[in-house]
């Protein structure tokens, strides 16, 4: 009679993902700072078809298992980091952002080919999408069975 052999050590098998949700989906804000208004008003108006094109050229799609950046109004570029890659967040909300009520969010990730990932210019609440984006890498990593070790030397 053959027995398996149990292994303590042995990973559970991950949970199954469920279905992906968007947690946040669009483009960077028009006139994402105070200074972007001052040089829209100073050039009378000008300033704004820039930024249009600037906001237009770039979109996000972030959701619990992914995040997406098309960038390009005619070539489109697209790159995409799975969230459980992501170990580590920064939320920026310079002053004259937060006059506006934008921010930025930093993801730094596991992967050698784009290892930061700049969502800039949100026209969000970037606390709350900082949280529900970290709670989902959470929960992503758990599911995937991936465990984040520190070397520290």
């Amino acid at each position: 009679m053959l027995r398996a052999a149990m292994n303590p050590d042995a990973l559970p098998n991950p949970a199954p993902l469920g279905p992906e949700q968007t947690l946040f989906e669009g483009n960077p804000a028009l006139c994402p700072s105070i200074g972007a208004w001052l040089v829209c008003i100073f050039t009378l108006g000008f300033g704004c078809i820039y930024y249009f094109f600037r906001s237009r050229a770039v979109h996000y799609k972030i959701t619990t298992q992914r995040v997406v950046i098309e960038r390009g109004m005619f070539s489109k570029r697209m790159d995409q980091t799975d969230i459980y890659r992501i170990n580590h967040f920064e939320v920026e909300r310079p002053f004259g952002q937060r006059l506006v009520g934008t921010g930025n969010i930093i993801l730094k990730a596991m992967d050698r080919s784009m290892p930061a990932v700049v969502i800039y210019g949100v026209k969000t609440d970037v606390m709350a999408l900082y949280e529900r984006l970290r709670t989902a890498t959470e929960e992503s990593k758990r599911a995937h069975g991936v465990r984040v070790l520190d070397n520290e030397m």
